[in-house]
This record gives structure tokens, C-alpha cells and sequence, in this order.
């Protein structure tokens, strides 16, 4: 709520300082939407200050904000106002150059914010990682990696000479993309030709996924409580096996304990369902000593399944790598950062069109998942830049009821010198309103069948 709220303030804030500039009348100015019910206008809070055009405001409804400009077809569909004769202080009043720079005036602010925030953050915090070329206990890879050549184990180095990074969503573009990955295997370097053309959704939905952080299988510690506690696991045990499955690794032990939330999910009765919490454990100790026991597994509310072990912090034994960000030198390497953001975003919108992509929006759902659930300044700003960069670009796509919609129409205008007719842009406007408003619906009702567990 902090961060859209930050991003939508100083969004409406790019449009209202234009308006103002050019003498432009702004009637309101709110955060979150104030629509009337019943007898109630909607605001929680607002203000006049005096000898002002513009009240302020707090709406009831959390969904964004709004910048009324007078004299403009906007959301607020105000027919009475464009039916009065027509103002000096409007905005239809003004030449299109100044319409245009008030229309794009949020977008620039969000670009820029977003720039000026990953800065900040690098200068701040520095750019600390692990590269997967110290990955030492090397990848997990799925049945369709292992299919390509890859073995559990691979150390990743580069693709088509591109080093890689860390293990990121980068990561996995670059791996669509490759025509030749070099793996470090056995301390020996193997190269593995690739088609160039993966499915980068596929390979990051698919579970497994396609490559994961391989996580030795050696319980590091144990939750007090837990079923693990109940049965005697201790630190430095292995897991063999989950039933009849056999467990490699850490990974294995996770996609097991996935596949019986899964089935559990599907069984029709609660007898079958609290039948499959009870599994067969096979452990080896340290002293190489291997035991079989029978655990009921923990099961919260969304059907997770846990013993209550917990991960391996293999990060520990990783060497990291920090780059330290001067005053004036973060400043050009936010601005590569937060291009990068921008242009891997714009390139990964060819996976919305597909059945999968469709599936993969999120709402506020989606969005509020992308924050730790521990307050963390750095994620929190390294969040708020990705979302206003991606508000930035949604923006200003040409679909009316968006910036973008209007930018479009004031370009046809200043190039063919004709305005296109007030009732054209009100029915434009219904258009694209109906559009936000479908997306919206489609992108919270995913979130919910996540939520409940179809998705």
C-alpha cells in the first residue's frame, strides 16, 4: 500500500505540475478512488486551501488515484463540463505540445523515479551476489534439461560467452536464448548446444523448474515441535527416501512433499486426505547408521505439507560478491540497471499472449507477493522502482482510458492537424475503461484461484 501509493501520488504529480505550468484549471486531486454510494460522496478525507481551484483528497477505494483536469474526457466521464462552452484555463483550450507534455507528465515521473530509486539502492546497499560459477554444489535440473544434456551437479558458466550472473530471472533468459551453454562438470568445462529458442515461461512454471539451486540433502536444523523433532531427526541426518521415492537432495524432498499436497488436494474425503500426511521416512544418520520411521506431517490452512526441517544455508558456504556504488558513479549504473528491468519486461510480454501467459497475471495479489513478509528497506525500494517502471510502461501502451490512449490521440492530431471529435474520445474512453476494468478482473480472479489452490 506504501509503495502504490508513493507511485501513484507523484504520478498524478507529473500530471498536475504540467497542468499548472501551462494554467491549466486541476478541479481534483486524490489518492485512491472516491466513487459516491448512496448519499456519501466517497472521500475520507479532503481539503480546499483557499483561493484554490483544486481540492484534495483521500478516496475510499484503493485501486490508484486521479488527476481531474478541467476540460478533459477522462474516467470521470463528466458530459456536463465538456458541454459548457469551452474555457481558457482548460485543458481543451491549450495547443497540443502543452496537451502532450500534461499526458505524458506521469509517465515521466515514474521512468524517472524509477531510475533515480535503483541509484539510490546501488549507492546505498551495493550490488552484493553469489555467481553461479561459485555455486559449488552446482544446479537441479529437471526431466526436459537433463533431456538437453544438462546433469545435476552443473556448475553454470556462460552462455553464447555471456557469463552468468547470479541465479535470477536473467538467468533463465539467457538459458532460452542460448544457442551454447558452458557448464563446469566434474571440474572439467563441457559445453551443451541449445535450440536458442526455449520457452522462458515454461521453463520458470514448470515444477521442477527447469534448473534450480541444488540444496544438499542434510537437515541443518530442526523446528522444536515439529513432526522431525517427534521422530528424532538431528542435525546432520539425510532423508533417503519419502515413501517408495528415492531423495537425492533437498529438491527432491521439496517436489515430494509438493506431489502429496497435491494429491491431497484431489482426495474426496478427509479420511484420504489426513491418510496421506502419514509417510515413510527412510534416514541415514552420520554415523552411517539408516533408519525407517513412520511421520505425520504438519498441514497449514492452503494444504502445505512440512516436517519442519529447515533449508540448507548453502549460501554460507558461497563465496559473495559485492560491487561498491560511489555517489555520482550509481547514478549511470541505476540508469543501465533500470533499463534492463524496463527492456526484459517489454521482451517477456510476448509470453501474455499464450494460454500459460494468460494464467501467469497476478492482482494486488500477485503484487503484494512480490514484498518480503518481514519489513526490508532494500526489497521495499527495489520493489517500488520495478513497479513504477512497469506502471511507467503500462501507461503509456496506446490504449485509450490510458496516457497512452491520449498521447496516441494528440500525435494523430498534431500530425494530420484535425481533432478527432469529443463524442469519438468519450466512446474511446467507455472502450479502453471496459478493457482496464476486464484485466483487472481477470488478473484478481487468478490470484484467487491461486489462492485457493486451481491454479
Amino acid at each position: 500500500m506504501l509503495a502504490i501509493s508513493i507511485l501513484v501520488l507523484l504520478h498524478e504529480g507529473g500530471h498536475f505540475f504540467f497542468a499548472k505550468l501551462f494554467g491549466v484549471r486541476v478541479d481534483k486531486f486524490y489518492l485512491f478512488f472516491d466513487p459516491s454510494i448512496w448519499k456519501w460522496k466517497g472521500s475520507l478525507f479532503k481539503f480546499k486551501p483557499k483561493n484554490s481551484d483544486t481540492t484534495y483528497g483521500v478516496g475510499w477505494l484503493p485501486l490508484g488515484g486521479y488527476c481531474k483536469i478541467s476540460g478533459m474526457i477522462d474516467e470521470s466521464f463528466d458530459k456536463e463540463q465538456m458541454a459548457q462552452p469551452q474555457q481558457p484555463w482548460e485543458f481543451r483550450s491549450k495547443p497540443a505540445w502543452q496537451r502532450l507534455l500534461i499526458m505524458i507528465g506521469g509517465v515521466l515521473v515514474n521512468f524517472l523515479l524509477a531510475l533515480f530509486i535503483y541509484s539510490m539502492v546501488l549507492f546505498w546497499w551495493g550490488d552484493t551476489y553469489v555467481p553461479t560459477a561459485n555455486m559449488t554444489y552446482g544446479m537441479k535440473f529437471n526431466t526436459e534439461a537433463k533431456a538437453l544434456g544438462f546433469q545435476d551437479g552443473d556448475i553454470l558458466i556462460s552462455a553464447d560467452g555471456v557469463a552468468f550472473k547470479e541465479y535470477d530471472g536473467d538467468l533463465f533468459r539467457q538459458l532460452s536464448e542460448a544457442h551454447q551453454v558452458v557448464v563446469k562438470r566434474n571440474d572439467k568445462e563441457q559445453t551443451i548446444k541449445l535450440s536458442g529458442d526455449l520457452n522462458m515461461l515454461n521453463m520458470i512454471k514448470s515444477s521442477p523448474r527447469f534448473v534450480e539451486v541444488l540444496l544438499p540433502m542434510e537437515i541443518d536444523s530442526v523446528i522444536p515441535g515439529s513432526p522431525a523433532q517427534k521422530i528424532g531427526l538431528a542435525v546432520g541426518d539425510q532423508i533417503l527416501c519419502v515413501n517408495d521415492s528415492a531423495i537425492a537432495d533437498f529438491n527432491d524432498f521439496v517436489f515430494q512433499l509438493a506431489v502429496l499436497k497435491d494429491k491431497r488436494l484431489a482426495a474426496e474425503t478427509n479420511e484420504a486426505k489426513e491418510q496421506l500426511r502419514s509417510v515413510k521416512l527412510v534416514i541415514k544418520h552420520p554415523t552411517a547408521a539408516i533408519d525407517t520411521t513412520q511421520v505425520k506431517l504438519n498441514a497449514d490452512s492452503e494444504g502445505n505439507l512440512s516436517l519442519g526441517i529447515s533449508y540448507p544455508k548453502v549460501a554460507a558456504d558461497y563465496k559473495t560478491v559485492t560491487t561498491e556504488y560511489g555517489f555520482f558513479e550509481s547514478f549511470p549504473a541505476g540508469i543501465k540497471y533500470g533499463w534492463h528491468v524496463l527492456a526484459s519486461y517489454v521482451e517477456d510480454l510476448k509470453y501474455v499472449f499464450t494460454a500459460e501467459g494468460a494464467k501467469s497475471l497476478g492482482g494486488f495479489g500477485a503484487i503484494g507477493s512480490l514484498f518480503p513478509a518481514t519489513w526490508d528497506w532494500h526489497r521495499f525500494w527495489e520493489m517500488t522502482a520495478f513497479l513504477s517502471i512497469i506502471l511507467a510502461f503500462m501507461n503509456i501502451l496506446p490504449i485509450p482510458a490510458l496516457d497512452g490512449g491520449h498521447v496516441l490521440f494528440l500525435i494523430y492530431e498534431m500530425v494530420t492537424r484535425r481533432k478527432p471529435s469529443e463524442d469519438f474520445l468519450i466512446k474511446a474512453e467507455y472502450v479502453g475503461f471496459g478493457l482496464i476494468i476486464l484485466l483487472m478482473v481477470v488478473a484478481n480472479l487468478n490470484d484467487i484461484l491461486r489462492w485457493l489452490g486451481y491454479m
